[in-house]
């Protein structure tokens, strides 16, 4: 049986990897999506958090550490996607696609891991204040 928390992540992962490579497809005005979709994914990683907070009662630990396995599988998608691409125009995988397969997931899942585990020691502290405070 499939944890709730890991098809949360799941479909966060594959919502980053759709939002990276759909607002990466318009050819004019690219810095605008790209900014957009920067947006779009930091609703994404909020509403993860707040997911994990309010709905799973996760520790911070655990929270930080979900929402990180959710960016970690939106960057493996988006590696992926730019393998296939480049796949389209040459007939052979580049080693360094194998490298980035690795490596991308782990260096964007780190920050994430971190800020995560921020927000969400943060996010307790203002909640256990606003409840002494009722």
């Amino acid at each position: 049986m499939v944890k709730a928390w890991f098809l949360a992540a799941l479909l966060v992962g594959i919502a980053y990897g759709l939002i990276g490579s759909l607002f990466a497809l318009p050819a004019s005005h690219v810095h605008a999506w790209r900014l957009a979709a920067w947006i779009v994914s930091g609703a994404g990683y909020a509403a993860h958090i707040g997911y994990e907070h309010f709905r799973m009662r996760s520790s911070p630990r655990l929270t930080a550490l979900h929402v990180a396995v959710a960016v970690a599988i939106g960057a493996f998608a988006l590696v992926v996607v730019g393998m296939l691409h480049d796949l389209r125009t040459a007939s052979t995988i580049r080693p360094v696609w194998l490298l980035a397969l690795v490596v991308l997931p782990a260096v964007t899942a780190v920050p994430a891991f971190l800020s995560g585990l921020v927000i969400e020691t943060t996010l307790r502290r203002f909640s256990a204040e606003h409840s002494r405070v009722k």
